[in-house]
């Protein structure tokens, strides 16, 4: 008869928490993926949003000057300001959050560390003016991708309204 020794191999430590610390490692690395991911699509319906909203007050003014075209009722000119400064008031809104979104992204992805993110955080209300003028509101609402759409189109109301009502004076 054969005696078989068994001897048992001790594990190397060493090598299982190699292993264990690069699994988490991996782990950390996929939420933080993920987590940047999930920001992104916010931005992404963020922006959808405010290109939503310019072709929206786009077509409603053309539409108003058709009808106006069809009876020609100055009012029709008119009326088509009040909604271009309530759409220019909601563009400025969506692009002021999609920015607050970009500052996350950016402080989870590492490019800025204005403030410390937790893993599947969005604290957009942190990002205010007082951290950036860039976060601001009105810095939003005058910013140069959204007046010179709104402006331009309010302007041409104005000015259109003004020459039709005036036309006559003008032909003299």
């Amino acid at each position: 008869m054969q005696t078989v020794s068994v001897h048992a191999k001790k594990p190397n430590r060493h090598i299982d928490n190699e292993t264990k610390d690069c699994n988490e490692m991996t782990k950390m690395e996929e939420e933080k993926r993920q987590h940047l991911e999930f920001i992104q699509n916010v931005i992404t319906r963020m922006n959808t949003n405010s290109f939503q909203i310019k072709g929206l007050a786009i077509t409603i003014v053309t539409a108003l000057m058709a009808i106006y075209a069809s009876t020609p009722k100055l009012i029709f000119i008119f009326l088509g300001i009040p909604p271009t400064l309530l759409f220019w008031f909601l563009d400025s809104y969506y692009l002021q959050q999609e920015r607050k979104f970009r500052g996350v992204y950016n402080d989870v992805t590492g490019l800025k560390e204005i403030i410390k993110v937790k893993p599947y955080e969005m604290p957009i209300q942190k990002y205010t003016k007082k951290i950036d003028k860039q976060f601001s509101y009105w810095n939003v609402f005058r910013s140069k991708t959204i007046v010179w759409l709104y402006l331009s189109v309010i302007v041409f109301l104005i000015a259109i309204g003004i020459l039709l009502k005036y036309k006559d004076c003008l032909t003299n």
